[in-house]
């Protein structure tokens, strides 16, 4: 019996073993990324979704999407009745996001463009960053072009939001909610290299039912 209980503890400790060897130890974190990285936030029915605002310039040539930890019965209603929120975060290292980790931000919560004007609602309020849903750099873009190109963020069952690959300048940012009834183009062309929100709205018209998210081409002009 004792043999028996010496051998199944050596099996579990060689277990223990083999899975400290497969965790990989990260890199520290780049201090160049930490930095105040505007925000968006959006709604998707009982969830809010973040999404930083990148531009081609390091530190903020990042395009990160999270969704919010738990938020709150008035938060949620407050994010799902505005037109835009805007976050206007203290400095935190972008680069924990890009690497998928939770983390928590303070920010301050602004109805509208906090740079243009928005309304101050929340001041200081804690941001639990909690889930990954989308990560990319913006490096080796390819160039501007009237074919567009667009990723795919599965939120389950038949919802999804198509994300446009920003390209070289001239380009635009562009996020659109889809419950998807029919396929879907990813790639498609438009009039021009950066078109009207209301021209690709059109094109994921036969997708199921839409929500615009967000489109911004003011920050990737030539």
């Amino acid at each position: 019996m004792r043999l028996l209980l010496t051998l199944l503890l050596i099996t579990i400790s060689g277990f223990v073993t083999a899975e400290e060897e497969k965790k990989v130890e990260l890199p520290p974190v780049d201090p160049a990324y930490k930095a105040k990285h505007p925000m968006v936030l959006v709604n998707k029915g009982s969830s809010i979704i973040a999404m930083n605002l990148p531009t081609y310039n390091s530190p903020h040539d990042v395009q990160v999407v999270y969704k919010i930890g738990n938020p709150d019965v008035a938060f949620l209603g407050f994010v799902r009745n505005a037109e835009l929120i805007t976050v206007k975060p203290q400095a935190f290292n972008i680069q924990h996001l890009m690497r998928g980790e939770e983390i928590t931000i303070i920010a301050d919560i602004f109805e509208g463009d906090y740079q243009q004007g928005g309304s101050l609602i929340y001041s200081q309020k804690e941001l639990v960053l909690g889930k990954q849903l989308y990560a990319r750099e913006l490096k080796g873009l390819s160039e501007s072009s009237q074919w567009q190109d667009y990723d795919i963020i599965n939120l389950g069952g038949t919802e999804r939001i198509y994300i446009h690959k920003i390209q070289q300048a001239p380009s635009y940012n562009h996020l659109i909610f889809v419950d998807l009834v029919n396929a879907c183009m990813q790639k498609f062309r438009t009039s021009k290299r950066v078109p009207p929100v209301n021209e690709l709205t059109y094109k994921f018209v036969n997708c199921g039912t839409l929500k615009p998210l967000y489109y911004n081409a003011n920050d990737f002009k030539k």
